[in-house]
């Protein structure tokens, strides 16, 4: 049977089918611009991707660098920090130096010399101020453990005991820190000394 045998019927089937499959075209033709959609966008996410990677990777070593350059400006400041003390310093080494060379001087003036020296003290109590180094001289005061090193005590009815009565050696501080204790004697008290009647 040929095609113009086939009922008019099964024509109209197949026509029908053609219709439909004309039809449903647009639609392939709509996922085939949607996956061209999804390739574009694919596209611009991998850029984007991209663009991100490289700032991270950017931002990652600006990091690297920064550690190392505060590392070293670290380094510096311990290595370096005493500088300007070295610097006021040097003056009252000089001035000890010159106190030296004048004293060996036979016709060298003692009073002259010992002038010298208390300006070249001066010089360096100046220093200290400037660097909030403070002394520590306890002398009459109560006994400190924190701030004293009690080299000896000895009986005095005197003062109270645990009182500082002599300073061998000053203490000093830095900023308020303790940076070597002084160096004292302590009273531990005593009984006092028995008074002799002279009338009796």
């Amino acid at each position: 049977m040929t095609a113009e045998d086939k009922p008019i019927e099964e024509l109209n089937e197949n026509e029908t089918t053609v219709e439909e499959q004309a039809e449903t075209q647009p639609e392939f033709e709509a996922v085939e611009e949607s996956s061209g959609n999804l390739a574009e966008e694919l596209e611009k996410a991998q850029a984007e991707l991209a663009k991100m990677k490289d700032q991270y990777i950017r931002s990652e070593a600006e990091m690297a660098n920064l550690r190392r350059r505060v590392e070293k400006d670290v380094q510096n400041a311990h290595k370096f920090g005493q500088e300007k003390l070295s610097k006021e310093l040097l003056a009252v080494a000089d001035n000890l130096e010159r106190a030296i060379a004048s004293s060996e001087d036979e016709s060298a003036d003692v009073s002259v010399f010992k002038d010298g020296v208390q300006m070249t003290l001066k010089g360096l109590q100046d220093v200290f101020g400037k660097f909030n180094i403070e002394v520590v001289d306890p002398q009459g005061e109560p006994f400190d453990p924190q701030l004293h090193q009690a080299m000896s005590m000895v009986e005095n009815p005197d003062v109270e005991p645990n009182t500082v009565i002599a300073v061998m050696q000053k203490g000093y501080s830095l900023h308020g820190r303790l940076i070597r204790p002084a160096m004292v004697m302590v009273s531990k008290g005593g009984t006092a000394p028995t008074k002799i009647d002279e009338q009796a």
